[in-house]
């Protein structure tokens, strides 16, 4: 059940895949994720725009596993494209993450080019976790 309410105004065009508005309905902590991209733990960087749109989505839930939270409090993505033609891949991957049916508000920009020539996407999100949900898990560097 989600915890925010997705709603898409009848006033506004149906949306194909994401909510135009997301209302945080419940008292809650908000967590910003930075920009996710396609490189693995170990510092590969995936070889394709699917690939990378699944590590990206990956890295995604580790960061917010982090922050005690999960997918299905994230309210919004920004999806970042070197090549706006790959939103079809993008959407396939994202409906095996998030909630088909209550997804987050979305934005998708093409832009020239990303932090390094090899990366073909990036996603950012913010979640808003309810109060009580989720421990927040204290990462130590070392």
């Amino acid at each position: 059940m989600p915890v925010h309410r997705f709603q898409n105004p009848p006033t506004i065009h149906a949306p194909r895949g994401y909510t135009h508005v997301v209302d945080a309905t419940t008292p809650g902590r908000t967590v910003y994720v930075s920009g996710q991209v396609g490189i693995a733990q170990d510092g590969k960087i995936a070889t394709d725009f699917r690939a990378q749109a699944v590590q990206s989505l990956e890295n995604l839930k580790a960061a917010l596993a982090a922050a005690g939270a999960g997918l299905e409090h994230v309210v919004k993505i920004t999806n970042y494209f070197v090549d706006i033609s790959h939103i079809a891949i993008f959407r396939e991957v994202r409906d095996r993450y998030f909630d088909t049916k209550a997804p987050p508000a979305s934005t998708a920009v093409q832009i020239v080019k990303l932090a390094m020539p090899e990366l073909l996407f990036e996603i950012e999100a913010t979640a808003v976790v309810p109060d009580g949900a989720g421990q927040v898990t204290t990462l130590a560097k070392t």
